[in-house]
């Protein structure tokens, strides 16, 4: 039977999402966990994307097949969390069409990038956002940020998951907000290139120093080049936060 799940995690001590040859990953570990559930026989978990090293999430979305389970949900919810790391945790499965793939049925993602903009850094949030001392312009920010939504062709702020792969996306929300020292960008799409939140915040962090205009971003977006985004803002700021389906 096909389960489906949300999955929120800690990225610090993971390579990434994808399970890899090397390295500890998310989805090596929700699939060791499992197997424990499934009488030691093997199980593939799907994403509904994947996540660099370091990046965290709220709502990670997974599908999994387990073979006779026979003792309910809520039991799995908590024999999966027992066997999980503690900065895995996995929440609200239910059973879903055998066919059900969460990252080709997903029609929105939502992530959220969190910087601490204080003139001293936080020991207590160093792992959670990216510490920028000088004090940075929102009304700037969102300005440049309004330039994103839409659909464009993103390649100047991210590369195609798969070679060959078109560089087009829809974005249905890019803002900025301030609460206290946090500073939080908020971005929703159809789909995400691989490090384009990133690349975006990097940008966008050079036009709220003031080091380019809110124009700038319009204009980069446009020459379809990578060599025109800024640094990427590092990966321990980023959390993906919600995945949305058509019910």
């Amino acid at each position: 039977m096909r389960y489906r799940a949300t999955v929120a995690y800690d990225g610090t001590a993971y390579i990434g999402y994808q399970r890899q040859a090397d390295g500890q990953t998310v989805q090596g570990e929700l699939e060791k966990a499992l197997s424990k559930l499934n009488k030691s026989r093997p199980v593939t978990v799907y994403g509904s994307g994947r996540t660099d090293s370091g990046v965290h999430a709220h709502g990670q979305e997974i599908s999994f097949d387990l073979i006779d389970w026979k003792h309910g949900i809520p039991t799995m919810v908590r024999a999966l969390n027992a066997t999980l790391p503690n900065d895995i945790a996995v929440a609200n499965i239910t059973i879903a069409a055998e066919n059900f793939h969460p990252r080709f049925a997903a029609r929105r993602r939502s992530y959220r990038y969190r910087i601490y903009n204080a003139p001293l850094r936080s020991p207590h949030l160093f792992r959670y956002t990216w510490h920028i001392a000088r004090e940075l312009d929102l009304d700037a920010m969102n300005t440049a940020a309004v330039a994103l939504v839409g659909e464009h062709d993103f390649e100047t702020f991210g590369r195609a998951p798969t070679p060959g792969g078109h560089t087009r996306r829809r974005l249905f929300r890019a803002s900025w907000s301030r609460e206290e020292e946090i500073v939080a960008f908020d971005i929703q799409g159809n789909a995400f290139l691989y490090r384009m939140v990133r690349n975006l915040v990097g940008s966008l962090v050079q036009v709220g120093l003031g080091n380019w205009s809110p124009d700038e971003i319009q204009k980069r977006l446009a020459q379809k080049n990578s060599d025109f985004c800024a640094a990427p803002a590092p990966p321990q700021g980023l959390s993906l936060i919600r995945v949305e389906f058509e019910e």
